[in-house]
């Protein structure tokens, strides 16, 4: 058996699992960005109801990138905190210049796919390590965000 980080779990594992949890981070935070540019900008006959929506998105967002960040303190690591950094190392790319609803649905749905990627990775390998904290974490997220696309993929038909 290995060494334990501080809330004893094994180190070589903890170490994984921030890398994972960093690539997240990095995700998250183009995804709040473009949530946030999508709020701004939206035009169009659904303004009022996707203004709303965007701005729950971001909101969530924002909460989920200090989640991810503290965890990633909690397993004994540094969360990467630049923009470059993010932009290095997120699938979620800067979504610019994007005023109708329905563009800006499809850019949400195509970064929930690739979150929940990324959550259901690290639920596997959180489950493996026995840590219970990042994958309570990765459940809830997983739970919310299969409710959204369902809900956002209704809008789009």
């Amino acid at each position: 058996m290995g060494k334990k980080n501080q809330i004893g779990l094994d180190e070589k594992q903890g170490k994984v699992l921030a890398d994972k949890l960093n690539n997240l981070l990095s995700n998250y935070q183009l995804f709040y960005i473009n949530a946030r540019g999508f709020h701004w900008n939206i035009t169009g006959e659904k303004f009022f109801e996707l203004h709303l929506k965007f701005e729950e998105l971001y909101t969530d967002a924002l909460l989920k990138v200090d989640e991810i960040a503290e965890r990633i303190l909690t397993l004994g690591h540094t969360p990467l905190h630049s923009f470059s950094d993010y932009v290095k190392t997120s699938q979620i790319k800067e979504v610019t210049q994007v005023s109708k609803g329905k563009v800006a649905i499809e850019s949400v749905l195509d970064s929930f796919s690739i979150l929940l990627t990324l959550e259901r990775e690290i639920l596997a390998i959180s489950a493996e390590a026995n840590d219970e904290g990042t994958n309570s974490l990765m459940s809830d997220y997983i739970k919310q965000q299969e409710k959204l696309v369902w809900m956002y993929s209704a809008f789009m038909k």
